[in-house]
């Protein structure tokens, strides 16, 4: 099988939405990637932000894989780190590198943004994600929490 790697630009409405159809099925995730699907407008929008990264892997004109990223931008030093956001493969291509692809292919847009670092969170129960971090890079044991943003704070300014 042929597959190639694009990154998603304005106009590339139709990918998106072929994107989140895939990550709905992969994730098996309805509600998040189908039940409030952004406009065309949105995403086209969405696209178009420097710091938004998209990614898909095709197989004609049909979207297998994608990879959802985002830039940030270091407080620190001139730099930046990239966030992969989301990543999965269509089960019935999984096994064929595309994952590895569609990272590698960020780490290219990184190197040329002046990037120091692709980084990435799993779950442990994910075992095939889990080999796949661990066989790219380094792993870090961290934690992660939600913090909601519907409470009510008063922020001096």
């Amino acid at each position: 099988m042929t597959y190639r790697v694009h990154q998603l630009r304005p106009g590339d409405v139709s990918l998106a939405h072929g994107m989140l159809t895939m990550f709905s099925a992969a994730f098996e995730d309805p509600d998040a990637y189908d039940s409030k699907r952004p406009s065309d407008a949105y995403l086209n929008t969405l696209l178009a932000t420097p710091t938004f990264i998209a990614l898909v892997a095709l197989k004609g004109d049909e979207v297998v894989g994608g990879l959802a990223a985002y830039e940030l931008r270091k407080f620190e030093q001139e730099r930046s780190e990239i966030y992969i956001y989301d990543l999965a493969v269509a089960e019935a291509h999984r096994r064929a590198g595309l994952a590895t692809a569609l990272i590698n292919a960020l780490r290219a847009i990184g190197r040329e943004r002046g990037a120091y670092v692709v980084y990435v969170q799993a779950d442990p129960p994910d075992a095939p994600a889990v080999a796949l971090y661990t066989k790219l890079g380094t792993r870090e044991d961290v934690y992660h929490f939600d913090i909601e943003v519907e409470v009510e704070v008063e922020v001096e300014e």
